[in-house]
């Protein structure tokens, strides 16, 4: 071992004795509210029961007024900004780096600390880091000389998920202890890591949730009736920003903004749930295209800390037995799909900083459907585990948090250089492995007719760092020939790995295994792109461009043309085009003609010639193509319509439903958001020709009468204290659902000829609630397992409006509930598209008992009265991910007078299975 090493390594070994520097004074006031706040002696450790003073650097309680973990003190985003600012102003220690801002304007950044000599050349170890990351222009020996000169930088995030309220508090002590403390442990610290801190990762969200804990939650102390979360964190979605694969959340996109420039070794993402801190160390189901090193450097992490807290007298701290490697789609995870090492704890948290009886044990009837496992039982993961109940403060949750991060970096401190050597190795890996290992490349072709899913495909990849050319000729490899301008993507890259990770078809290792998100995320099945895997290692060879991002300019003829048919090849850009061009007579072509030798196809937007100038400035930069006709189409067309949007949304679950405000967003498509205080007013076809249900809730019941009515009134309102409440919709009590009444105006709604669409789990409220009188809803049995596959569904209405721009009879989607309709026989023809089941439908990821699902209906149109019913047993718009199967929610929207055309022709080639006399399962 070397003897720097060495000397570190007993440095280590001194630091229970030598917590505190013998001659810097301590803050007695600290102490004393340490020992107040905490709620039992073992709660705490040397490294976090003292606080040092210093006369040039204010503490929080300096700034903030309080020390952190005080009782029923959370802070706003400003405050959280202020204090470091503060830290920075006064300290050479430390260095502010801005990354962006929120969707609301909130700035965000990265606290940098570090030794003042660290700070000073900050600049060129990012340079180094970079270096290593992509190995490509440097040889061994120059590694290794980088290597030396370097200092790991380890980023750690605190409050992603809002009401985990514990980390942004937390974060401000550390970076006020590692910039003042003088003790072996953090000027080992300083002097050998470079700790970047991410004040709140989702600011928007901290600032909606200290309101609502204010306001709703202080006093809130029974935890096994808890007062509901606020119903928004940030603008859109919620605790899936945890699970924003594409980074369409800008605070996600400004971190990987500034992972991408500095390239941090270590990434470490602050959770709160289990009791009493869980470190993550990358259990099974893994992704075995990571590098084996990261299998080793989580453990090694992950029982050091266990080891640590144990040696301090601190019980309920393990490893192992929570979430799984699986799913690259963590935000944290953006280290491990660059190379670098993942970190993550979960530390019990109290939803806030209220004191209070927390049960541990599940409590038969309660806790047990929440926390299903039991945390208290001894296992080899976890050898001290927390006890059945407890007094848990906000104190003791940032003890065991601190303590733990302490550890975390004490380690790192120690073995600065095998962090970067097993980096550096692991970016080498990935470039070797892509020369060597098959698939060599990825072919995304071009040429083809419509190449706008194609760009969104090629600009996530790019957005996360991977590399990406376009051919300058035609492409040859065994398997296929491609035009000139196909993207390649060669795998002797840093980012190889990532690579085959998005765009491989997913594997599941074993299928008695589960995983805590997704099981597939294919993304050319997901947008519906054609990507081509290729085993030919001429790929590497491919002559290229390097593509920084690609925009598809669409083309339009000359000016003269009476009318201009906007061709339909599926691109969801047409939704955008039919929103720009309001006020725009624009009909649709219900079948495909012929004009000038070109074939237009079904689904087509015919659009007058005095138009031209507006559909124009649309088409171009939307990458469609326009092309002229001599006269009006020989063929039946409809109206384009426009009509007045609503969406429906719950109070208690607003997440799905953001993932469609999105989408809408980006589409540029107007709707109105509505609860059930807009629904229970009725008059709703007076106000709406199309109301969209997006998925919510686990059950028909949720999405009908949503939070329970107990305890007191939930006001969501701005007030002047309240200022970032009564965003995206208001409510003085968010208790209580529509209930019957809205249900009856719902009914109404439809009689009434408007036309309600429901998606994924809520298509079981129509069922089951009576809005769709003949539609059942079955549930699979307890064996049935499928946590997000991609399966294939077929198209029984080719003719629908709602396949237009679809040209295969098989469509892939993800898997989206458990809610299995069925129809009448008498009405097999309103089934538009059925779930074929079986295996073989399995195209990614993996599903146990997938024949449950045998010709079960996946979209069911219902006439009802003067109105409609489209039930969407799949989730046209499931997170930011499932491109491809936008469209057919758009086109339910501005085809929604005409989604009956189909329903008199005979299915395209469907089966009934198992079917009963009755229903069509």
């Amino acid at each position: 071992m070397h003897i720097k090493t060495l000397a570190l390594f007993a440095l280590g070994l001194m630091t229970l004795v030598q917590a505190r520097a013998a001659d810097q004074a301590m803050d007695d006031v600290f102490a004393h509210h340490q020992q107040q706040w905490i709620t039992k002696p073992e709660f705490t450790s040397p490294l976090v029961d003292h606080l040092p003073t210093s006369t040039t650097v204010p503490s929080p309680r300096d700034v903030l007024g309080d020390d952190i973990g005080a009782p029923r003190v959370l802070h706003y985003y400003a405050d959280i900004l202020k204090y470091y600012r503060v830290l920075a102003d006064k300290s050479a220690r430390v260095k502010i780096v801005p990354t962006g801002k929120t969707e609301e304007g909130r700035e965000t950044v990265l606290i940098l600390i570090s030794s003042e000599e660290n700070i000073r050349n900050v600049d060129g170890n990012r340079k180094n880091l970079a270096k290593l990351a992509d190995p490509r222009g440097i040889s061994e020996p120059q590694a290794r000389e980088i290597i030396a000169q370097t200092k790991p930088m380890y980023v750690v995030l605190g409050g992603l998920h809002s009401s985990e309220t514990g980390p942004p508090e937390m974060l401000m002590e550390l970076a006020y202890r590692l910039t003042v403390e003088d003790s072996p442990l953090i000027n080992g610290i300083r002097g050998n890591v470079i700790v970047a801190i991410n004040p709140a990762t989702d600011p928007d969200g901290r600032d909606r949730y200290t309101d609502w804990y204010y306001r709703n939650k202080i006093d809130d102390t029974d935890d096994l009736a808890p007062v509901h979360n606020a119903p928004y964190w940030g603008k859109y979605i919620y605790h899936d920003n945890n699970r924003d694969i594409n980074f369409s959340g800008l605070s996600a996109r400004n971190l990987l903004g500034f992972y991408l420039e500095w390239h941090p070794p270590i990434m470490h993402d602050l959770h709160e749930s289990h009791p009493f801190l869980y470190t993550f160390s990358g259990q099974a189901p893994q992704n075995s295209m990571l590098d084996p090193i990261l299998y080793g450097e989580m453990p090694w992490f992950a029982n050091f800390e266990v080891a640590q807290l144990a040696k301090y007298g601190m019980p309920g701290v393990w490893t192992h037995g929570f979430v799984d490697m699986w799913s690259p789609g963590y935000v944290a995870f953006m280290s491990s799909n660059h190379n670098g090492l993942v970190r993550m704890y979960e530390t019990f948290g109290n939803a806030g900083a209220t004191t209070m009886l927390r049960h541990v044990k599940p409590v038969p009837g309660a806790t047990d459907d929440l926390h299903p496992n039991d945390e208290t039982t001894r296992e080899w993961f976890r050898p001290s585990p927390p006890y059945d109940a407890v007094q848990w403060s906000m104190r003791d949750n940032t003890n065991y948090m601190e303590t733990a991060l302490l550890s975390g970096l004490q380690q790192t401190s120690l073995f600065p250089q095998a962090v970067l050597e097993n980096f550096y190795k692991k970016s080498r890996d990935a470039v070797t492995e892509g020369q060597t290992r098959p698939p060599y490349a990825f072919i995304i072709p071009g040429g083809r007719s419509d190449m706008t899913r194609a760009a969104i495909v090629v600009n996530l990849l790019r957005l996360q760092g991977v590399e990406i050319g376009r051919s300058t000729g035609a492409v040859n490899i065994k398997e296929g020939t491609y035009p000139p301008g196909s993207f390649v993507v060669k795998l002797d890259q840093p980012y190889g790995r990532l690579a085959r990770t998005l765009l491989s078809k997913q594997v599941f290792p074993d299928t008695k295994l589960k995983t805590y998100d997704d099981a597939a995320w294919t993304m050319g099945m997901m947008a519906h792109v054609e990507v081509v895997e290729s085993a030919d290692k001429t790929a590497l060879d491919i002559p290229v461009e390097s593509v920084d991002h690609y925009d598809p300019q669409g083309t339009i003829d000359a000016s003269s043309a009476h009318a201009y048919a906007v061709l339909d090849y599926g691109s969801i850009n047409l939704a955008t085009l039919r929103n720009r061009l309001r006020g725009v007579s624009i009909q649709i072509a219900e079948q495909p003609f012929e004009s000038n030798n070109r074939t237009i196809p079904a689904g087509s937007f015919i659009v007058d010639g005095g138009a031209y100038q507006r559909l124009k400035a649309a088409v171009i930069p939307l990458g469609l193509t326009a092309i002229g006709l001599p006269g009006k189409p020989g063929v039946r067309t409809h109206e384009a319509a426009a009509p007045r949007v609503a969406i429906y949304s719950t109070w208690g679950s607003t997440q799905n439903v953001g993932w469609v405000r999105y989408a809408f967003d980006q589409s540029e498509t107007p709707y109105q958001l509505i609860f059930k205080e807009q629904v229970r007013a009725g008059s709703l076809r007076a106000k709406f020709d199309v109301i969209i249900v997006p998925s919510q809730g686990r059950t028909a019941k949720d999405v009908v009468y949503d939070i329970p009515v107990y305890g007191q009134p939930l006001p969501y309102t701005k007030t002047a204290r309240f200022r970032f409440s009564g965003d995206y919709g208001s409510s003085p009590d968010i208790r209580g659902g529509m209930g019957l009444a809205g249900l009856e105006e719902l009914r109404k709604f439809v009689s009434e000829g408007g036309t309600l669409i429901t998606l994924g789990e809520s298509s079981a409220v129509p069922a089951e609630f009576g809005l769709a009188p003949d539609i059942e809803v079955k549930r699979p049995s307890t064996a049935f397992y499928a946590p997000g596959p991609i399966v294939t569904t077929h198209v029984l209405k080719p003719a629908s409006p709602i396949f237009y721009g679809y040209t295969d009879r098989s469509i892939p989607v993800r898997w989206a509930n458990t809610a299995l309709l069925s129809v009448p026989l008498r009405d097999k023809q309103n089934v538009l598209m059925e779930l074929p089941g079986g295996e073989k439908s399995v195209l990614s990821g993996f599903m146990n008992g997938a024949d449950e699902i045998k010709d079960r209906p996946a979209i069911v149109l219902s006439p009802v009265d003067s109105g409609q019913v489209l039930m969407f047993a799949t989730n046209p718009i499931y997170r930011w991910q499932n491109f491809g199967e936008f469209r057919m929610l758009y086109n339910a929207i501005f085809n929604y007078k005409n989604l009956k055309i189909s329903l008199d022709e005979p299915p395209a080639g469907a089966g009934t299975g198992g079917a009963d006399k009755a229903h069509v399962d």
